[in-house]
């Protein structure tokens, strides 16, 4: 694994992690939300064990990514864009867990993209079809709650919820994560997951919680970009034990994105799902990229 500190055209840092030789085909992950780089180790070294070349890095305003205020969902592409000049990539697919989601989604918009997975991915806010709050566990209800009030209200959240995901360890993460999460997380979160989890949270909030902040303020306003013209092929994995993003998440995102196919994987929460799928998912983002 290799680190790399980029900087954007518009001066912002950006804290990038690759695997395998660059190549002009590779992966794109983005991380959920809190998260960074560090989410996708574990994924990683799957890409790589496969011979594949990989690109992680932390969302603005995570780890030791510059803070990009303001941001909407649909201008990440921007930094996704610069990426693959970068570094030489002709096409490549995106996979996203949680609030990764949307912007492996929004991927898709990017001419060399193939293809997106999205791993319990957050739906879309706003729509008279689907009750967004509904099936999460109460603690997404306040912070959600804070971030449709405004800047000020999502802000004083943060202030007084946001430092204990940043010291936060592994044998504290299920307590921590409360309930967000049912029997099939608490299952998959074994010293090893739980560890790698904490060290995650950790890292994405080392610098500030902006990065968090600007991904929930995001969440409750358009994308910037019609899921309903998406072309290019969508998988959109997910679980019926999630109580941080409900599988009516995934059955909306695949009511309205005309290509993409919902795999529903029953008893699997929000983290055990990636946990345990990941060498099918792998599998399916390299076939896309074929």
């Amino acid at each position: 694994m290799e680190m790399h500190s980029l900087r954007l055209p518009d001066g912002r840092a950006l804290e990038v992690a690759t695997v395998g030789s660059p190549a002009k085909e590779a992966i794109i992950f983005h991380h959920g939300t809190p998260g960074s780089w560090k989410t996708w180790e574990d994924f990683l070294k799957y890409v790589e064990s496969q011979g594949a070349f990989a690109i992680a890095f932390s969302r603005a305003g995570y780890g030791e990514s510059a803070r990009h205020t303001g941001r909407t969902v649909i201008d990440n592409v921007k930094d996704v864009q610069f990426l693959i000049d970068h570094f030489g990539v002709e096409k490549f697919v995106s996979i996203g867990w949680s609030g990764g989601g949307p912007h492996c989604l929004a991927d898709t918009t990017l001419p060399a993209n193939k293809g997106a997975i999205s791993i319990a991915g957050v739906a879309e806010f706003g729509s008279d079809d689907l009750d967004f709050l509904e099936g999460m566990g109460e603690e997404n209800h306040v912070e959600f709650g804070a971030a449709i009030e405004g800047v000020e209200a999502i802000d004083a959240w943060m202030k007084k919820y946001s430092g204990d995901s940043a010291t936060v360890t592994g044998p504290q993460i299920i307590e921590a994560l409360g309930g967000l999460i049912g029997d099939a997380d608490k299952k998959a979160l074994n010293a090893e997951v739980a560890e790698a989890a904490a060290a995650g949270f950790r890292h994405a909030l080392s610098v500030s919680y902006y990065g968090w902040m600007d991904d929930d303020l995001a969440f409750v306003k358009p994308w910037g970009f019609d899921i309903g013209s998406i072309a290019k092929p969508v998988e959109l994995w997910q679980g019926d034990d999630d109580f941080m993003v409900p599988h009516a998440h995934g059955k909306w995102l695949a009511s309205k994105i005309p290509t993409a196919e919902l795999i529903f994987v029953p008893g699997e929460g929000h983290i055990s799902l990636g946990e345990n799928k990941k060498p099918e998912i792998i599998a399916s983002a390299l076939r896309m990229l074929k």
